[in-house]
């Protein structure tokens, strides 16, 4: 199995008037990695090309990171489905290793032209099989 990993520095204008990264930020950071792992699956820059939608993504906040902080985001696939995917996200410390935030994001084929959901094609429903995790490995 591989795990797609991606480091992030913490900027100053991440933080909220608490000194902490504020909620919205994580979103933002689940993104960027959702982003990265397309690019992995051979995905470019051109979001033209790209068939996929966000159906739902939550974060549960662990604990909590500061600005000047360098986290590690390792993302897996935890489900494969027809016409979508359920990507997990584990936000670590990237010193420490202690687990900061945990997310999900439930991503659907699409095909923007007819407005519907597609059946996952079987190259990409191979690609994402490197990624998915074990019965035992499963965020709970």
């Amino acid at each position: 199995m591989a795990t797609h990993t991606m480091t992030v520095n913490i900027r100053f204008c991440e933080t909220d008037a608490l000194g902490h990264v504020s909620n919205i930020s994580y979103f933002i950071y689940l993104e960027e990695a959702r982003v990265r792992l397309f690019e992995e699956l051979s995905y470019g820059s051109d979001i033209k090309e790209w068939r996929f939608i966000l159906a739902s993504a939550k974060c549960d906040f662990i604990h909590q990171a500061y600005f000047g902080q360098t986290l590690k985001i390792e993302t897996n696939v935890s489900k494969i489905g027809n016409k979508s995917f359920q990507l997990v996200h584990r936000v670590l410390d990237a010193k420490t290793g202690t687990l900061i935030a945990l997310g999900e994001a439930a991503v659907v084929y699409f095909n923007f032209a007819a407005q519907q959901s597609e059946r996952l094609p079987d190259d990409l429903r191979e690609q994402l099989q490197h990624y998915v995790l074990s019965d035992s490995e499963q965020v709970k």
